[in-house]
């Protein structure tokens, strides 16, 4: 199985193809990620065909479309989807949406509680917990975007002293003095993994797509989970 995963939900707009062995061994074929000025609906479609070109593949060559659903760029995350629904509806490939906080858990492999943080302005995070055994991912609770000081708090509740949590994502990096003062009494570990990654988007993908969780085109939509910047200022928000 080939699988085209595509993130443009940050910065970074990051594409991989990726084969997957009947042992389920992943063999990457490419990675391409780009964080320059250039917008994304400048930079994606050109990164996917040099992909696609230079491992002499086409589309009809892809089994499976993976797709960051969001939270992150408002904008990025329509570009992503919007592109990735048009190659499904053409080639009929079927397609696997994966959140970036998922994304962003599936970059760490040791056995833990994952926590990714991914910075939104203003001290608002998106922020979710998952837990990490026996190659297994389960998220913990719901997907949030909260203040730093309630986001940590609210998962505070799935914590013991005896657990290993590794944060991750940029919003760990800005908030990592706050994160040790608040989880003195823990055993922490602070990633350096923190870069969204099409690879770990593409192995999630793949665990959804073993357990059916997949479809057409309609099946990927975005994961905004707060309002947008136009929407904040009109209601006087931050």
């Amino acid at each position: 199985m080939k699988i085209l995963a595509v993130d443009t939900s940050s910065k970074n707009c990051s594409v991989a193809i990726v084969e997957v062995e009947e042992n389920k061994n992943f063999n990457i074929l490419v990675e391409k990620n780009n964080d320059d000025e250039k917008t994304h609906s400048q930079k994606l479609m050109p990164m996917i065909d040099e992909a696609l070109r230079e491992h002499h593949l086409s589309l009809n060559d892809i089994n499976l479309l993976a797709c960051c659903l969001g939270p992150g760029s408002f904008t990025g995350i329509r570009i992503g989807i919007a592109t990735m629904k048009a190659f499904a509806d053409a080639k009929n490939i079927a397609t696997v949406g994966v959140t970036s906080l998922e994304s962003l858990a599936y970059n760490e492999d040791d056995n833990s509680l994952i926590f990714p943080i991914i910075d939104c302005k203003n001290q608002n995070v998106y922020a979710a917990l998952f837990s990490h055994e026996n190659n297994t991912y389960t998220q913990i609770g719901n997907n949030i975007a909260e203040n730093i000081i309630t986001a940590l708090d609210n998962f505070s509740q799935y914590l013991n002293s005896s657990s290993n949590i590794t944060f991750i994502g940029d919003g760990s990096i800005l908030y990592k003095e706050l994160i040790e003062e608040k989880f003195s009494d823990h055993k922490i570990i602070f990633s350096n993994n923190n870069l969204q990654s099409s690879i770990s988007l593409a192995r999630c993908a793949y665990d959804k797509y073993l357990n059916g969780l997949y479809g057409d085109s309609n099946y990927i939509s975005p994961l905004y989970l707060r309002k947008s910047q136009a929407e904040r200022a009109k209601d006087g928000e931050k």
